[in-house]
C-alpha cells in the first residue's frame, strides 16, 4: 500500500514523488503537492504540518493562472480599497482553509512579503483581510503567495458568500444524516440487547447484535464526529482546552469501551448512546449555524448588493451589457426599474426615487434630482434612470461600507476573549470532576463508573459560556446594520454603554452649514470665486469643503500644492494665483472675519462667504435623552466662538469651546478621562480623526471623510443621530443579555453535573441537555431587537447598571 500524500492526504501513484521538507523526502501525489509542499519548506514555515489538523487543501493547477488575471488593474480597483497614506485593504474568501494551522501558515505567508503590514484570517468563515502597499507588492503577487500555500483566493463577492455558506451547511448536514441514521439502526439493535436476556435470545445472535450496532456506530463517530475530534487535536496541539475537548473524549470512552466488550464478549455495550450523543450535539450545532447566518444575513447582504452586470450607453445612446469591471469614471448607465445601482454617480435625469434601505437604514425611496447623488447598491423605483459614473469599484460608498463591516467581523471582543479563557478553564475543572467521579465510583460501585464518567463529560457546557458573547455580539451588530449603524469594534458596544459624557463636533455634525458669498473684490466675480474656493476644497473633506462645492455650478479646476491646515483652512494655487481659504486669522494673517469664511490671495481678500448653518433636525432630541440618562454633552468646534454659543444655546448644552485646535480637542478628551469620565466623541471631519481615537468610544457619520470612519468604532450609515441612543439601548441590551446567558450556563451546571456525577443522568441525556443549553444561549440572544425600547427608559437604565 503506496503512502498516502504528505500534503493533500490523498493516494500517491505507482511511481511516487516525494518532496524535501526539512531534508527528509516526503511522498506527495502530484507536482502541485510537491511544489506547495517545497515552497512551504522554502520559506520557514514546516510548522505548518505540525500545527494543521486534517489534510491541506490539494492545490489547482490552475489557480497561478487565476492569480495572474488580477494583473489587469480594471479588475484590481473593484476589490482594493485605498486607505491612508499609500496603503490598501483587500478582503478575500480563501478556499482550503481548515482550521488554525491555515490561518497560521497564510499570515506567515503574507506577511513575508515587501509592503505588507497586517493580515487577518477568521478560520471559521474563511475571510482573510490584508493591508499592504500596492506599489511594493501588487495584488497578484499576494493571490500567487496564496495558491503557492495550497489556497485558492475569491473576491469577497455574493457568490463566493453564498458558496461558503452552501458548504458549510452541506457538510454539516451530511454528517447530521448520517448520524440520524446510524443513531435509528443502533437503537434497533439495542434493542434486541437490552430485551434478548428476558427473550431467550442468546449466545451468537446477541453477540451478532452487538457487532451489528458496531457497524453502525462506526461511520458516525469515524466520520459525523470529526469536527469534534479535530477540534480537540487542535486544541491539544495549542496547548488550549476548548468545548470539544470533553466531547471527544466522552465519544472515544464510549466507542472505545463498547469496542473492547465486543472484543472480550462482554454484554455491556453502548452503540446506541454514542450514536444519539453525536446526533443531538451535531443537531444542536446546525441550529447553532443557522442562528449565526441569519445573524450575518444584514451585513452579508451588502456583498450581494452590488449587480455583476452594468447598461453602458454609447454615444448614440444606445445601451450594452458590460461586465462592472469594465465600467471607469465618466460613463453613463442607464439602471431599468427595480435595478440596483451599479456605482456611485450622479442622476442625469429630472428626477427619481431610489431604494437606500439596506445602506441607511431608511425604510421610505429617498427622492433624487438631477445632479444629486446615487449610491451604488441601492434600487431603482417607479422608472429606468440614467446616471454618470463618478466612482466604481472598492471606491464606492457601498464598498467602504462592507470593507469596514468585514473590518468588524475579524475583530474579537475583549468579552468574547475572556469567555474563551472561562470556558478554557471550566474544561480543565470539568475533566478534575470527571477523575473524582471515577475514583469515588471504583470504590463504591464500580459497574457504574463508566456511565457516571461519560455523563459528567457529556452534561457540562463549556458551550454556553463560550458562545454567550459571541451570540449576543453577533445578534447586536446585525441588529444595529439594519438600522444604519455600522460597529466598527465590538468593544465599543461594552464601552458605549457605560459613557457618562459625550463630546460633539458642531460643523457637520450637530449642524449643517450652506455658504453665501457676501462680499467681492472688484477683480472677481461671483461665480468665479465660487469656482476658485470649490476648486481649493475640493482636497479637503470637511462639510464646509462640500457646501462650497455644493453651491459652485462650474467645472472645478487643478489646484496645485493644495496643503490642508486642520482647524485653519486650506492652501494651494488655482488659475495660477496662490490662495489661502479658511478662518479670517488664517486667511489674511489677521483677526479680520472671525464669523465668515475667507478667500485671499497675497494682495488681500478676495470674496468673503458666509456660513448658514441649520442644527440638524434630530440633534436636540438625542441631546435631552442624553441628559434622560444622566449624561453630560459637551461641544468643541474649531468654529468662532459666537456661532457656537448660539448653537450650544438652541441645543441646551452647557459645556462649549470655540476655536478649538485638533490639539485643544485631544487636550480636552484627556482631561476628561484623568477626571474618571467616560467618554464618547462624535464628529465627522478629518479634523476629527485624532480626537476619535483619543475617545474611549467613537461614533462618525458616513457622510464625513474617509478618515473619521476609519478611526471610529461606529459609523452611522442613516446619517441620524437619534441612532445614537439607539444604539446604546442595543448595548444595554446586549450587556443584559450577555448576563443572562452567563447566569444560565452557571446555573445549568450547576444543577446537572452533581446529577451526572451521582448517576441519576444517562449520557444521551447528558448529550440533550448539553445541546439543549447551548440553543438556549443562542436563542436568548435573538432576543436582542431595539423595538423593545425606542430610547430606553430610565428604569431599563438603572436594571442595566445593576447588572
Amino acid at each position: 500500500m503506496t503512502a498516502p500524500c504528505h500534503h493533500c492526504g490523498a493516494p500517491t501513484a505507482d511511481v511516487p514523488l516525494t518532496a524535501t521538507l526539512e531534508g527528509a523526502p516526503r511522498p506527495v501525489c502530484s507536482s502541485a503537492c510537491q511544489g506547495t509542499a517545497e515552497w512551504i519548506d522554502a520559506q520557514g514555515l514546516s510548522d505548518y504540518y505540525r500545527l494543521r489538523r486534517g489534510p491541506s487543501h490539494k492545490p489547482d493547477a490552475e489557480s497561478d493562472a487565476g492569480a495572474q488575471v488580477w494583473r489587469d488593474p480594471r479588475l484590481a480597483r473593484h476589490v482594493l480599497r485605498p486607505l491612508s497614506g499609500k496603503r490598501s485593504e483587500v478582503c478575500l474568501l480563501v478556499d482550503g482553509v481548515r482550521c488554525g494551522g491555515c490561518a497560521w501558515l497564510i499570515e506567515r505567508t503574507l506577511m513575508g512579503l515587501p509592503g505588507v503590514h497586517r493580515v487577518q484570517v477568521n478560520a471559521m468563515t474563511r475571510r482573510t483581510r490584508i493591508i499592504f502597499d500596492p506599489h511594493q507588492t501588487p495584488l497578484s503577487s499576494l493571490l500567487e503567495a496564496l495558491t503557492g500555500a495550497g489556497y485558492q483566493p475569491r473576491p469577497l463577492d455574493a457568490r463566493a458568500l453564498d458558496d461558503a455558506r452552501r458548504d458549510e451547511s452541506k457538510q454539516l448536514l451530511k454528517r447530521l444524516l448520517v448520524a440520524g441514521f446510524g443513531m435509528m439502526q443502533a437503537m434497533m439493535f439495542a434493542l434486541v440487547l437490552y430485551l434478548g436476556p428476558d427473550n431467550e435470545i442468546q449466545g451468537a445472535t446477541l453477540e451478532l447484535f452487538r457487532w451489528l450496532g458496531f457497524l453502525v456506530a462506526s461511520p458516525v463517530v469515524l466520520y459525523s464526529a470529526r469536527p469534534f475530534f479535530a477540534g480537540a487535536l487542535q486544541a491539544w496541539r495549542a496547548r488550549h482546552l476548548n468545548m470539544d475537548v470533553p466531547i471527544a473524549l466522552a465519544i472515544a470512552v464510549i466507542y472505545g469501551a463498547s469496542f473492547f466488550q465486543c472484543l472480550t464478549g462482554g454484554t455491556e455495550v453502548y452503540f446506541d448512546s454514542v450514536a444519539m450523543l453525536v446526533f443531538f450535539l451535531l443537531t444542536g450545532r446546525y441550529l447553532e449555524m443557522r442562528a449565526r447566518h441569519r445573524a450575518l444575513d444584514h451585513t452579508d447582504a451588502l456583498a450581494r448588493l452590488t449587480p455583476s452586470w452594468a447598461e453602458k450607453l454609447d454615444s448614440d445612446d444606445q445601451p450594452h451589457r458590460v461586465a462592472l469591471s469594465e465600467l471607469v469614471s465618466g460613463d453613463r448607465v442607464r439602471v431599468r426599474d427595480g435595478g440596483s445601482i451599479p456605482a456611485d454617480g450622479l442622476l442625469l435625469d429630472s428626477r427619481a426615487r431610489v431604494d437606500e434601505s439596506l445602506l441607511s437604514g431608511e425604510s421610505r425611496p429617498v427622492e433624487k434630482c438631477a445632479g444629486d447623488r446615487v449610491i451604488a447598491g441601492s434600487v431603482v423605483q417607479g422608472q429606468a434612470i440614467t446616471l454618470q459614473v463618478t466612482h466604481c469599484g472598492e471606491d464606492t460608498f457601498l464598498a467602504n461600507l462592507a470593507g469596514l463591516a468585514t473590518r468588524a467581523q475579524t475583530e474579537r471582543p475583549r468579552l468574547a476573549r475572556a469567555g474563551e479563557k472561562t470556558a478554557s478553564r471550566f474544561v480543565l475543572r470539568v475533566l478534575g470532576l470527571t477523575a473524582l467521579t471515577a475514583l469515588v465510583w471504583a470504590i463504591v460501585d464500580p459497574s457504574r463508573l463508566l456511565d457516571a464518567c461519560l455523563a459528567v463529560l457529556v452534561v457540562s457546557c463549556p458551550c454556553a459560556f463560550a458562545l454567550a458573547v459571541p451570540a449576543a455580539i453577533t445578534r447586536s451588530l446585525s441588529v444595529l446594520a439594519r438600522q444604519g449603524v455600522l460597529v466598527l469594534r465590538p468593544d465599543g458596544l461594552e464601552i458605549l454603554a457605560g459613557v457618562d459624557r459625550v463630546v460633539f463636533d458642531k460643523t457637520g455634525t450637530l449642524t449643517e452649514p450652506s455658504i453665501a458669498v457676501t462680499a467681492l473684490d472688484d477683480s472677481i466675480d461671483m461665480d468665479t470665486a465660487l469656482q476658485w474656493a470649490a476648486s481649493l476644497s475640493d482636497t479637503s473633506e470637511h462639510p464646509l469643503s462640500r457646501a462650497l462645492a455644493n453651491s459652485n455650478d462650474r467645472a472645478l479646476l487643478p489646484a496645485h500644492h493644495a496643503r490642508v491646515l486642520p482647524g485653519l483652512g486650506i492652501t494651494g494655487t488655482v488659475a495660477g494665483r496662490a490662495l489661502r481659504l479658511g478662518r479670517g486669522d488664517f486667511a489674511t494673517g489677521g483677526g479680520e472675519g472671525e464669523d465668515d469664511l475667507l478667500l485671499a490671495d497675497n494682495e488681500g481678500v478676495l470674496a468673503r462667504f458666509q456660513v448658514h448653518e441649520r442644527i440638524r433636525a434630530d440633534a436636540g432630541d438625542l441631546i435631552d435623552q442624553l441628559t434622560a440618562w444622566g449624561i453630560e454633552s459637551e461641544i468643541l468646534s474649531g468654529d468662532a466662538r459666537a456661532r457656537v454659543a448660539e448653537v450650544a444655546s438652541q441645543l441646551g448644552v452647557a459645556a462649549w469651546r470655540g476655536r478649538c485646535m485638533p490639539t485643544d480637542k485631544l487636550a480636552r478628551i484627556g482631561e476628561l478621562r484623568q477626571a474618571g469620565h467616560r467618554v464618547l466623541v462624535v464628529g465627522d471631519g478629518s479634523n476629527d480623526a485624532p480626537v476619535l481615537a483619543g475617545a474611549d468610544v467613537s461614533v462618525a457619520l458616513s457622510s464625513g471623510s474617509d478618515l473619521a470612519q476609519a478611526q471610529a468604532d461606529i459609523v452611522l450609515c442613516s446619517g441620524r443621530l437619534s441612532a445614537i441612543a439607539e444604539c446604546r439601548t442595543v448595548a444595554r441590551t446586549t450587556l443584559r443579555v450577555l448576563a443572562q446567558n452567563q447566569r444560565w450556563a452557571l446555573s445549568y451546571n450547576l444543577c446537572a453535573m452533581p446529577l451526572a456525577a451521582m448517576g441519576w443522568v444517562p449520557p444521551w441525556l447528558a448529550a440533550i441537555g448539553m445541546s439543549t443549553s447551548s440553543l438556549v444561549v443562542v436563542l436568548n440572544a435573538l432576543r436582542i431587537d431595539r423595538k423593545r425600547s425606542h430610547a430606553g427608559s430610565i428604569q431599563e437604565v438603572q436594571e442595566g447598571a445593576r447588572l
